[in-house]
């Protein structure tokens, strides 16, 4: 007994080349990759002034992935390039559009004052007001301030009074000169400051190694020493035999609020204490 052959079906034949649909396929691929690799580059900008727009763009595509999903067909590449590349020209128009909103503006931070002559913090002869950060003008508040920024005080001082070449030369090896200007009439003027406290007073001491070098090192015609305190009687007497002039706290207050003139304004060619 022979048995029936079963029919057998023809076998599919596989699709042929296209090289048409093929090259369309990648060229809409490169297109992508472009547009995709411009709105990253837009967004890049985005982000850090918005984050929001990169929240709301993740729900876009997630909304739209969703979407698709529901609808259960099947989607060509063609199609899926194209879907991709109007997403990200809407994202890139975003992005753009966000990046023309101007920001709002930041205050700007007031330049810094020129250096010091000795490399330490603003100059006075640069025309910036040195002890203007402790206490607006009229007067200074000079109890809060440091030696440092006392000598700077002064010096701003100098120049607001007609000074010129005003340099804050204090630090190691100043051999007791702090600020050297040119007084109006031409004058060299040589200042020690003492920022001292009410129960510290000027000694003699003081002023007898300021004197040593004020005229003969530092060639002052006119030599000054500025105190946030006082000075004592033999301060006072050693300082009246060289020619030297005490500013003391009163007489500093009275300069510095504009109640009397510079120290070197009233002095005539004997000391003034």
């Amino acid at each position: 007994m022979t048995m029936p052959e079963r029919p057998t079906r023809p076998l599919p034949r596989g699709r042929r080349f296209d090289l048409r649909a093929t090259a369309m396929f990648f060229g809409l691929l490169a297109t992508v990759l472009v547009t995709g690799g411009l709105a990253v580059r837009a967004l890049s900008g985005v982000v850090s002034q918005r984050p929001i727009w990169v929240f709301v763009l993740v729900c876009v595509v997630l909304a739209t992935v969703l979407a698709h999903g529901r609808r259960r067909r099947r989607l060509s590449a063609a199609g899926i390039a194209r879907r991709a590349g109007e997403a990200l020209e809407q994202a890139t128009t975003t992005a753009l559009d966000a990046l023309e909103t101007p920001a709002p503006a930041l205050a700007t931070a007031p330049a810094p004052p020129a250096a010091r002559a000795d490399g330490h913090g603003p100059d006075p002869a640069s025309g910036q007001d040195a002890g203007h950060a402790a206490g607006d003008e009229p007067g200074y508040d000079f109890d809060a301030l440091s030696p440092v920024e006392f000598e700077e005080a002064i010096a701003a001082l100098c120049a607001r009074d007609g000074c010129s070449q005003v340099h804050v030369v204090g630090g190691a090896g100043d051999l007791g000169a702090d600020v050297i200007a040119v007084c109006p009439e031409g004058r060299r003027l040589v200042i020690q400051c003492k920022r001292y406290g009410d129960d510290n007073k000027v000694g003699s001491q003081d002023l007898q190694r300021f004197g040593g070098t004020c005229f003969t090192v530092h060639e002052a015609d006119l030599a000054l020493v500025v105190t946030t305190s006082d000075f004592t009687e033999p301060a006072e007497g050693y300082a009246a035999q060289c020619g030297i002039v005490c500013v003391a706290r009163d007489a500093l207050l009275a300069w510095s609020d504009g109640r009397a003139p510079a120290p070197w304004a009233a002095y005539a060619g004997g000391p003034q204490v």
